[in-house]
């Protein structure tokens, strides 16, 4: 344990590989006591300003940065966190160390914010070290969710002015201000949404974990991609919790629908990840993916038709502010081609096979409910329609996919061209994600049948999904 000043000054000089200049003190631990983040005086002891009020000092917390920082880390972070948060972060960084200045000097004062800037990301270590002593850090806490770094497992020292729910282990935290997360368990991918109490997007993220592959014609789930996803699970949990949110709530879909053995996956899931996952019907599904893909867009006058590809199965939706039909389809962008496409590249019988089942059902539902023929507007979400989009923009920029106006032209083109194309030959295209190059074609043939028989000439794509929708549930159950 290091406890004493003394201690600390050895420890500390250690880890900086120099002696501290100024006068500091150890205000976040690891549990055995080693120091991890120091608050500076403003004044180093000759007088120097010293700018940077939090400095991370703990080891392996510092080559974990540096690495993310070599990897462009600063650059994402700039993208990630809103320019105004940052500037607000700033702001509270230059107030306290302010307001710890002697009243009689009348030298140089220390400027800028975090790390010594007055905009912008500069240094993910000092933004670090400031969410790890204050806990109000957006930069620090997106650093710290890059990294799996939960603050809950270090002794934090409180900090004066800063409100005590921002103080882990703090037990009245209010829970309407308390992040909330969501996981969707699909059978392509394994997806994280964490948010604040008042809904502003924390955190996203995806992961391909492949969890249904082989389920169309084993009938259960491969141990491999079992392991997978659990370990992706319990990944989430860590980084949702970093980010104060309390265990996620986490949902399955197809490939556990389908699945024999989907409990022991499911009592696996429990225990990575906090909370046994809710094995959604195709309704409760088609009416999760509804509220999240139409909150995220404007509202319309009319009925909107919504079309959801997903991995191992396709739902259509169809009425105003709730849907009043759902309609699902047992063929995703990963069953389909797992059943019909076995050629690379696929053969002319394969596409057709694999467009026939996206035709018949829609075919189906058109006459079945004309209705559909009418809507005022259509939506496509989920990976299909966004790779789709990205083809078109030749990109893949979520914030250019979100909102796309995604003509049945460019999807028949884009069809034409990746259709004829060898996988490898599919992952050099600048718009396709590489790990999407060996479904792609699948969840086109889908997307294409049902566009074609419900007369649908184009989709606004939402990147909102289920996990908007069931976090927007959390938050309207406060």
């Amino acid at each position: 344990m290091y406890s004493s000043a003394d201690a600390d000054d050895l420890r500390v000089a250690e880890l900086l590989g120099r002696r501290p200049t100024g006068r500091y003190e150890v205000v976040v631990r690891r549990r055995d006591g080693d120091p991890v983040v120091i608050r500076n005086h403003p004044l180093l002891d000759d007088g120097t300003p010293m700018p940077t009020r939090y400095w991370l000092v703990g080891a392996n917390e510092s080559a974990m940065v540096g690495r993310l920082e070599s990897d462009g880390g600063v650059a994402r972070a700039e993208a990630a966190v809103p320019p105004d948060e940052v500037a607000a972060t700033h702001r509270r960084h230059a107030a306290e160390r302010d307001a710890a200045m002697p009243g009689s000097h009348d030298g140089p004062r220390p400027s800028g914010g975090v790390g010594g800037t007055r905009e912008g990301v500069k240094c993910l270590h000092a933004h670090l070290a400031s969410w790890l002593a204050r806990g109000d850090d957006p930069v620090g806490a997106w650093t710290a969710a890059q990294l799996g770094v939960v603050r809950d497992d270090y002794d934090v020292a409180p900090i004066p002015g800063v409100a005590a729910a921002q103080t882990p282990g703090n037990l009245a935290v209010a829970t309407a201000a308390r992040p909330v997360a969501a996981i969707d368990v699909g059978t392509n991918s394994t997806n994280l949404l964490v948010v604040a109490g008042d809904g502003t997007e924390l955190l996203r993220e995806f992961s391909t974990t492949r969890l249904g592959r082989g389920v169309a014609s084993s009938g259960v789930l491969d141990g491999g991609a079992i392991d997978d996803t659990v370990a992706c699970l319990a990944r989430y949990r860590s980084l949702a919790a970093s980010l104060g949110a309390g265990d996620p709530v986490v949902a399955a879909t197809e490939a556990c629908r389908r699945a024999a053995n989907a409990a022991a996956f499911l009592d696996r899931a429990a225990v990575a990840c906090g909370t046994r996952p809710e094995v959604l019907d195709p309704a409760r599904e088609a009416a999760l993916t509804w509220r999240g893909a139409l909150g995220r867009l404007p509202s319309v006058d009319g009925p909107t038709l919504l079309v959801d590809v997903g991995g191992g199965s396709t739902e259509v939706a169809f009425g105003g502010a709730d849907p009043v039909l759902t309609a699902s389809l047992a063929h995703g962008a990963v069953t389909v081609t797992e059943a019909e496409l076995q050629h690379d590249p696929p053969r002319p019988e394969e596409l057709l096979n694999a467009i026939g089942h996206a035709s018949d059902f829609a075919e189906d539902l058109a006459r079945q409910h004309p209705e559909l023929l009418g809507a005022g507007r259509a939506v496509g979400v989920a990976g299909t329609v966004a790779t789709m989009a990205a083809l078109d923009l030749g990109r893949f920029d979520p914030a250019s996919i979100h909102g796309h106006v995604l003509s049945r032209g460019a999807v028949e083109d884009a069809f034409r061209a990746i259709a004829t194309e060898a996988i490898d030959d599919r992952r050099h295209n600048p718009g396709l994600p590489s790990d999407r190059a060996d479904i792609v074609v699948g969840g086109c043939c889908l997307l294409l049948g049902v566009m074609r028989k419900l007369r649908i000439e184009e989709l606004t794509v939402s990147l909102g999904n289920v996990l908007d929708g069931l976090v927007m549930e959390q938050l309207r159950a406060r």
